[in-house]
């Protein structure tokens, strides 16, 4: 039996009571009284003093106490309840539904409306003021019309805590990108002094130590121009792409181009890819990134063994970027697409090039992972939605 407690939590979360009426839950109290061949149908919800009519068909609905509600044995038991003439029924021979007082119900159904918790929060309630027999075929109608009130409000509570999400994940994407400005400003100015300033150095050093150092320090602020150039493209991602069709081999060549100083052509193989839609820099950032980290973790004193290619899902296209590295154990796979995450600290990189790729390929409708591939590696996939007519 639900208390009075656990009924007053489970219709705070639905937030249904005391709102605007719900079009889909009037409908189905329709259909319950056709169901039914009755006149009057209701779904009242029982908090842990009040019955709350929140639907009804062929009456205005109201609130009443508790101790006035015929549902009220419905929810306690939960079990329902279907009677010919209530008014011959012990349990409400002094109700004032049966008595006159509020209505004068004879035929009545009752179904108890159950959360996927568990708790009966109240019923979907069938009533005539004239009684006649209760069929099976209207017992088993109100049954299943009496989960789908349960599949309304669950459909209701979804649809508000995705909303609450997307608002969540906008404000934080605005934070990010204000973050990001900021960080361009306050870091920007300062390391481009000291880069001049450090080039003036080089000019009059002589000193073998003294050289080493400047050299030290110019290289660090260029790992730090890196990784603030890194960060803003990362906040820059993620808004709604273009639609246009973008042939990934075409842009899987452009890629393998811009890359040619860090690996080999010849040492990357490139099966056919898909045409997609979206934005063709962004798409092509992702498989350069990809390859470039598969040849970076190549294992030492071995050629990279890059393998471009894709398959067809259901809906989706899958491609793969498939190394001969050092691959990532199990328990860091997912920890690879954070934000400034390095589990390998001897490898140059700012740790964000894999966050930024998962950001567009999810602005694009896609998904991203990392498998393990089969003899040795990593296999680094994303997906993107298929486009018609395209294989």
């Amino acid at each position: 039996m639900s208390t009075g407690a656990e009924r007053d939590r489970a219709l705070a979360t639905y937030d249904v009571i005391g709102g605007p009426p719900r079009r889909e839950l009037n409908a189905l109290v329709d259909l319950a009284a056709q169901v039914a061949g009755v006149p009057f149908a209701a779904v009242n919800l029982l908090s842990s003093r009040h019955q709350h009519q929140v639907a009804t068909a062929g009456f205005e609905g109201e609130t009443t106490p508790c101790d006035d509600s015929m549902c009220r044995q419905v929810v306690e038991s939960g079990q329902p309840i279907m009677l010919d003439d209530a008014s011959q029924d012990p349990r409400f021979a002094d109700n004032p539904w049966t008595t006159g007082e509020i209505a004068d119900v004879k035929y009545y159904g009752s179904h108890p409306l159950r959360t996927p918790d568990g708790v009966v929060i109240g019923t979907l309630c069938v009533f005539d003021s004239e009684a006649h027999q209760v069929t099976p075929e209207a017992a088993r109608g109100l049954a299943q019309l009496a989960d789908r009130v349960v599949d309304v409000l669950e459909l209701e509570l979804a649809s508000r805590r995705l909303s609450e999400v997307n608002l969540r994940l906008s404000t934080s994407n605005e934070r990010l990108a204000n973050f990001a400005g900021q960080v361009s400003h306050d870091l920007k100015n300062p390391l481009t002094s000291i880069s001049l300033s450090l080039e003036a150095l080089e000019l009059e050093v002589t000193d073998d130590y003294q050289v080493d150092t400047v050299a030290r320090a110019r290289r660090g602020v260029d790992r730090m121009n890196d990784m603030i150039a890194n960060l803003l493209e990362f906040a820059s991602q993620g808004d709604a792409p273009g639609d246009d069709r973008v042939d990934l081999a075409v842009e899987a060549e452009t890629a393998l181009d811009d890359l040619a100083g860090r690996i080999d052509r010849s040492l990357v193989r490139v099966n056919p890819l898909p045409v997609v839609r979206g934005d063709a820099t962004q798409l092509r950032s992702v498989l350069m990134n990809l390859v470039d980290n598969a040849a970076k973790f190549t294992l030492v004193g071995e050629q990279p063994d890059v393998e471009v290619g894709s398959t067809r899902l259901e809906g989706v296209h899958r491609v793969e970027v498939r190394d001969r590295g050092r691959g990532i154990p199990d328990d860091k796979r997912e920890r690879v697409f954070a934000p400034l995450a390095r589990l390998d600290k001897t490898v140059e990189g700012s740790g964000i090039g894999l966050a930024t790729c998962r950001r567009i390929v999810e602005a694009h409708g896609g998904t991203m992972g990392v498998d393990e591939r089969e003899g040795g590696g990593s296999v680094f996939w994303f997906t993107l939605p298929a486009v018609d007519g395209t294989s």
